[in-house]
Parts: structure tokens; sequence; C-alpha cells
């Protein structure tokens, strides 16, 4: 088909997609209008919960492939919105309402060039699309839950709003539970030993503490306190306080070898909560990359975490709009992003796989 017509129906499925609500664990009806995009296509297509995904039609076992992922879960809308965010409307070519910018610009201009390539033959690489769901809550039905069930995947795009550059790495995460303890007491009485006040230090270390291991493309390991949470009411010194602390893994370290530093050199008590969302990235002479760069797309390391973290194989993170938009109040991705989006990823892949 035609790439304007097929833009065009990309913007009315973003539209249709922005007025149904579908918040994380709810996307069934947004798995719904995905569907009817393939019916209308007449290309072959299976869901898995509200995951729908389809396979290029020349597939072909003995060739590797690559995964179009993008999400259609959204979070809530926060309470500084003004407009109504389930009503799409465009102003000033802004195209307004919740997950226009994450993710929805992103998915429905690589369901468009899926469907660009769809039928293309001698490809050198399969196409996998996957519209996945539960990726804003980082749930246990989203990507994660495909994999095993999906052929194996060699390279993949995640579709996140880049603005169309090239984010060949991602930050992975770690949260810890952290634990300041001290002597409980009344407070009338002396107490040498208050938690509260061992916490000051205790904060003052996470402050100033830095993983050695530098990142070209990702930098630093970013490691902030978020939470702390502690004592039950004016009399009473707590025994213990307990923090959080989100650490943004750059890709020299494991998130395990992050778990085993802090462990071992924390001042308090620290326990991961998980270490599964590991960094990623992709080699920044792979031919993907290298097809991007050809057409004048610049290379960075993105500090946001995405459905990258689950994928083991090289991963590249690209797509239309803006990352500051994402989760903002009055979100948008401007109509003519959506237009550069799907050009620019037919040109991509055409040098990619052809």
């Amino acid at each position: 088909m035609d790439q304007t017509i097929l833009t065009e129906k990309a913007l009315e499925l973003l539209k249709e997609l922005i007025s149904i609500p579908s918040f994380s664990s709810e996307e069934d009806k947004t798995a719904d209008a995905i569907e009817q995009w393939f019916k209308s296509f007449d290309i072959p297509f299976k869901r898995e919960k509200n995951n729908v995904y389809a396979f290029n039609k020349y597939f072909d076992e003995s060739k590797p492939t690559l995964l179009l992922n993008s999400h259609h879960d959204t979070v809530k809308p926060n309470s500084a919105y003004t407009k109504d965010p389930f009503h799409p409307h465009i102003e000033d070519g802004k195209l307004f309402g919740l997950g226009s910018n994450d993710a929805g610009g992103c998915l429905v201009s690589l369901i468009a060039t899926f469907t660009h390539f769809y039928s293309a033959k001698n490809l050198n690489h399969n196409i996998i699309l996957v519209a996945s769901a539960e990726e804003e809550s980082s749930g246990p039905n989203g990507l994660n839950s495909m994999l095993p069930i999906l052929p194996k995947i060699d390279v993949a795009i995640v579709g996140e709003p880049t603005l169309m550059n090239l984010a060949i790495a991602e930050k992975g995460l770690v949260v810890f539970e952290g634990k300041v303890s001290g002597t409980p007491s009344h407070a009338a009485h002396p107490n040498n030993n208050n938690a509260i006040y061992n916490t000051i230090e205790v904060l003052q270390w996470f402050k100033d503490y830095r993983f050695p291991k530098v990142s070209e493309v990702l930098g630093e390991v970013k490691l902030t306190v978020t939470q702390i949470n502690g004592g039950s009411q004016h009399n009473v010194v707590p025994a213990h306080i307990d923090l959080v602390i989100d650490v943004r893994v750059n890709d020299c370290y494991t998130n395990k070898e992050i778990a085993d530093i802090l462990t071992k050199e924390a001042p308090c008590e620290v326990k991961p909560r998980s270490l599964r969302l590991n960094s990623s990235s992709i080699d920044k002479a792979h031919p993907l990359v290298l097809s991007g760069i050809a057409l004048g797309r610049t290379t960075y390391g993105s500090p946001t975490l995405s459905d990258q973290a689950t994928l083991t194989c090289q991963s590249l993170k690209l797509g239309p709009g803006d990352s500051t938009r994402s989760h903002s109040a009055n979100e948008f991705i401007y109509v003519e992003e959506i237009k550069e989006g799907v050009a620019l990823y037919i040109k991509i892949l055409e040098g990619f796989l052809q």
C-alpha cells in the first residue's frame, strides 16, 4: 500500500487507541482495536492475553528474526491534565491524548512499517510485530510473557519516543529496600542510637557514593534515595527507618554485581526487590544502527527503562515523539513526527533487510 495512505491509517488508529482507556492490565479494548487493523489488511495474527502479534508472510525459520515491539498500555493521567486525556484532537499540529507520545505514536508507526514489509519477498530477516501490554507496570503479562512463545529473536527495535534518534544503550534498574536500625525508646529518655539521626549519615553516604565504572554511552550508574519512612508517634523513637533506593545501572555492570557491591559496602541493610531489569545495548557497528546513521540519525544512551530490559538479544530503542513529554499533563505528539516516524522506520529497514 502507498506509504501516505498507511501513515494516514496509522494516525486514525492512534486516535482510536487514545480514545480507549488502556491502563496496564486493562488493555483488552485497545488489543481489540489493534486486531481490527490486521483484519483490515488480511494479515494473520495471534493474541496472548492483551498482546497482539503477527509474522511476516514469508517467515523462514532458517533466517534470523527481527522483532518490532511497542506497547499499548498507558499510565493513569496525572492530576494536572486540563484536557480530556481520552479525547484525541489536533491543535497546531499536535495530536493530544493520553498515550499519544508514550508510546502510541511509536506503536502505530511500527504497525504501519510491519504492514509495509508484510508481503515483501527475499528479506534477509524475518519480522515479528508484537503490540504488547503491561509495559508501564513491568507486569507479568507483557512482552516478557511472549518471549517463551516466540521464535528466537536475533535483534529488536523497541518503539519508545527518541525523536527518531538511535538509543543504542539503555540503563537497567534495581530498586533496593534499605533499613537503618537504632534503639527504640521513649522520647523523654536519653538515646544515643536514634535510628532517625543515624539516617543522616546513611543518606550522606548514598548521596556521595560513586560506582567506579563509567560507560562510554550511558555514563555513570545513578543512585538515588527516593523514599523515607519511619516513626509512629511523637513520643516514640522508632527501631528503624525504611528507605527506597533507585539505582539506574549502566552497561558496565550486571544487576547482580550492583546488588553484591551495595550489600557489602552500604552503611545499612539493603535488599534488592528484583534483578531482572538489566541494562541493554546494541553494537554501534550493527547493520541496523549503521542504516540509521546513514540517514543522519544520531546515537545516544537512554536513562529511561523500557521493554528492552526483558530482552537478551541486541536491541535498539527508536521511535517518534519526545521522551520528556511522557507521563506529562496534556500529553501530545506532533502529527509530523508520526509521518517522519513511518518514513524513517521504513528507510532504516530498507537499508537493513534488503
